[in-house]
């Protein structure tokens, strides 16, 4: 019998009906795809790989009628099972390799692939054959006229160059950093980039141990005036691997490089590279350096390199590497050739959602770089906030106390982290030992429900200065609002996340209910959110003012005629934290309390947020309200809020869209809730929604107090189980 959709083909449908017209559309794109079997199970396990291949139908080994072509991971011995039932069953092979712009990590480190490449001629580092990167290269002269490829072809050479991208991304730049105990070099420098012994693209490259030790000798006769350096592979020194020019490179004036080092700002220290195969020597172009090749990488024989291995002359004559320059070069394999997805989704993406991601995460990576030590963290915090700690170049460390601290030998990069400003005695421990401490909180972006409900977060901040709370000491959120140049990419990034927050009703904990007294008609309604009084927020950002009575008091004080709607924390509402007014004498100044609403419905009916340091009066200003803060919050002192106190640190007058860009795009980590992997701030609302619209009538005031007991077992198990 046959497929539904292959009975299609002849059926006597309108496609152009309009009740039909997404059917159809679902049905051509199944018959318009590739049946492939996949035998390895490595390759079933990437993540989102329907993404990567969603021009493919993926079959097991019993539909072999059915198939078009077997998948295996490039040209690896491993893959003869699946190269030889192609060619049993006359089937094409279709070959899988990591893209050019990979991951954040290493893949021995689990993790990801943000690009594939998809080959179904051959693979485009054994250039002894024909490849996919090599057609496109070849029908380059003609795309390169399109407008919008030449475009997005220049911009993605600069941002990656900017951002110091590569293949991997978790390496250290330098020169900042790695000629600290070294004398910058005053002679002119010639990299040489060895390889792995068992690196495919060496074989496949036409090349072997005798090509490196060419290449070598090249270099030292024609630059006798210059630093020689040699960049091997840190698994080298370190005995894991082979590498070919370590042994012959041992010799005076050649400088090993094992250390592992940004690519990028390598190759922009030096001023002319030898390569052999090497992906760096593609960089290398892309840094504006000459470039010297022994073997036959993809980028040889196009004209924008000096190549020495005979064979790319034969390729040459032979039509099959024509005059091309480095745009279209990068054209072919970095925007063509390649595949993406969009790693906050894990849908089908563009090389500029993962230049965007990388920025991100390598931004994270630089600060949290090192060994961190967390003291006296509870389980369920611990379970909370490792997946927003893991990159690849910090190394955490949890300890049950200050004392068993003590006692270990810190390495030179050990740094302490805290949650909020951090407790007295881990303080003091950091400065008795002369370390630097970062410190988190929970984003402004948080959860369907309350932390102190055992709620896990989507979203923390991560300060290497301060807490945005704290306003008696600069924080990274003030450094970020205060110096970041922000760019037209950001405002509409910005816009876009207000729009979806507004329409959405997205607040920080997403509680409370819906149904509320609307004040009566004509009267200035102002909206005073309570606070939990013992918050680190309230200790640090208010003067005069730091109990809610007090507040409510000031406030009916100053407005005698407006209606007052005194609004109190979720928390303190809930019974977990301190901050509670007697209803009775609430009302003697303000007009309504509005203890169960969810304070996105108070503020759809106030004019104007009266409040010391709530996250509520932000909230207010993404909405268009007036904000009076009487305390100082991250949000005051940019020129947006009418302020009790003046703040001279910040000295910069904001627009909306660049506080949001500062608060929500730049300041906080987030995290899927399931995957355990970062996300934008975007991603993290859409599933905040998600989350809502599936919890919706249920506001947990009302609950009973085994079922919040029941509750919270509930949440810690799921946070300690991820």
């Amino acid at each position: 019998m046959l497929p539904y959709w292959e009975g299609l083909r002849s059926s006597q449908i309108n496609l152009d009906s309009t009740a039909l017209k997404g059917e159809v559309s679902t049905i051509k794109e199944i018959l318009m795809k590739k049946n492939a079997i996949v035998f390895s199970k490595g390759i079933k396990k990437i993540p989102f790989l329907l993404s990567f291949l969603h021009d493919f139908n993926i079959y097991s080994k019993n539909r072999i009628k059915d198939a078009h072509t077997v998948i295996g991971w490039g040209l690896r011995p491993t893959t003869n099972k699946a190269r030889n039932f192609a060619s049993k069953y006359q089937l094409s092979y279709t070959a899988l390799e990591d893209g050019f712009l990979r991951s954040i990590g290493l893949s021995i480190q689990n993790y990801y692939a943000f690009s594939l490449i998809i080959d179904s001629i051959g693979i485009y580092y054994n250039t002894a054959y024909l490849s996919q990167l090599e057609q496109i290269i070849i029908s380059q002269h003609q795309n390169i006229k399109n407008e919008k490829i030449y475009t997005q072809t220049k911009l993605a050479i600069y941002f990656i160059l900017k951002n110091y991208l590569s293949k991997y991304n978790h390496t250290i730049n330098i020169p900042n950093k790695w000629f600290l105990d070294k004398k910058i070099p005053e002679k002119k420098v010639v990299l040489l980039i060895d390889q792995t012994v068992g690196d495919m693209a060496v074989k496949y490259g036409q090349s072997d141990y005798t090509t490196f030790q060419s290449m070598f000798q090249a270099a030292l006769e024609e630059n006798p005036q210059a630093e020689i350096w040699v960049k091997t592979h840190p698994d080298v020194l370190c005995g894991k691997k082979q590498g070919y020019l370590t042994n012959i490179a041992q010799q005076k004036n050649i400088r090993l490089l094992a250390e592992d080092v940004n690519p990028i700002s390598l190759l922009k220290v030096v001023d002319r590279v030898y390569c052999v195969t090497s992906q760096m020597g593609f960089e290398a172009l892309l840094c504006g350096k000459p470039v010297t090749t022994f073997g036959v990488p993809w980028y040889a024989g196009w004209g924008i390199t000096d190549d020495r291995h005979p064979n790319v002359e034969e390729l040459q004559k032979s039509g099959r590497r024509q005059p091309r320059n480095l745009v279209q070069l990068f054209a072919a394999a970095y925007l063509q050739y390649s595949r993406y997805i969009n790693p906050n989704t894990g849908e089908k993406g563009t090389i500029f959602d993962v230049i965007d991601y990388l920025i991100q995460a390598r931004r994270l990576n630089e600060m949290l770089r090192g060994n961190l030590y967390c003291v006296g963290m509870s389980p369920w915090k611990r379970a909370v906030i490792k997946p927003f700690l893991h990159t690849p170049s910090c190394r955490l460390h949890f300890i049950s106390s200050i004392n068993r601290l003590a006692k270990l030998d810190l390495p030179p990069d050990a740094r302490l982290l805290a949650w909020g400003r951090g407790k007295e005695e881990i303080i003091r421990f950091a400065k008795s030992r002369n370390l630097s401490v970062l410190r988190m909180e929970d984003g402004f972006i948080r959860s369907v429900g309350l932390g102190s409900n055992l709620v896990a977060p989507l979203s923390l901040v991560i300060d290497d200065l301060g807490i945005y709370f704290d306003s008696t000491r600069p924080s990274r959120m003030e450094e970020i609002l205060q110096n970041t140049v922000f760019t037209v990419k950001d405002q509409i990034k910005a816009q876009m996340l207000l729009d979806t927050l507004l329409a959405a009703n997205i607040s920080k904990y997403n509680v409370g209910r819906q149904d509320f007294f609307p004040p009566p008609p004509g009267k200035r309604v102002l909206l005073v959110p309570g606070q939990v009084e013992d918050d680190a927020s309230i200790q640090y950002g208010t003067k005069d003012i730091s109990r809610n009575i007090d507040l409510l008091k000031t406030v009916r004080t100053r407005n005698p005629d407006a209606y007052i709607i005194y609004k109190p924390h979720p928390d303190v509402e809930s019974g977990n934290r301190a901050g509670r007014i007697d209803p009775q004498e609430c009302l003697l100044y303000a007009d309504q309390i509005a203890g169960q609403t969810d304070i996105l419905c108070c503020l759809g009916y106030a004019h104007e947020v009266h409040t010391m340091t709530s996250l509520s009066g932000f909230e207010a200003l993404l909405r268009g309200k007036v904000v009076h803060c009487y305390g100082m919050p991250f949000y005051a002192g940019w020129g947006l809020t009418h302020d009790e106190y003046d703040l001279p640190r910040r000295s910069r007058r904001l627009f909306l869209w660049q506080l949001i860009a500062g608060a929500l795009l730049y300041y906080p980590t987030y995290i899927h809730p399931e995957r355990k992997t970062f996300i934008d701030a975007q991603t993290a609302v859409n599933i905040l929604q998600q989350q809502k619209q599936k919890q919706a009538g249920n506001d947990g005031f009302h609950r009973s107090w085994f079922t919040k007991q029941a509750e919270k077992f509930r949440q810690l198990w799921l946070s300690l189980s991820r």
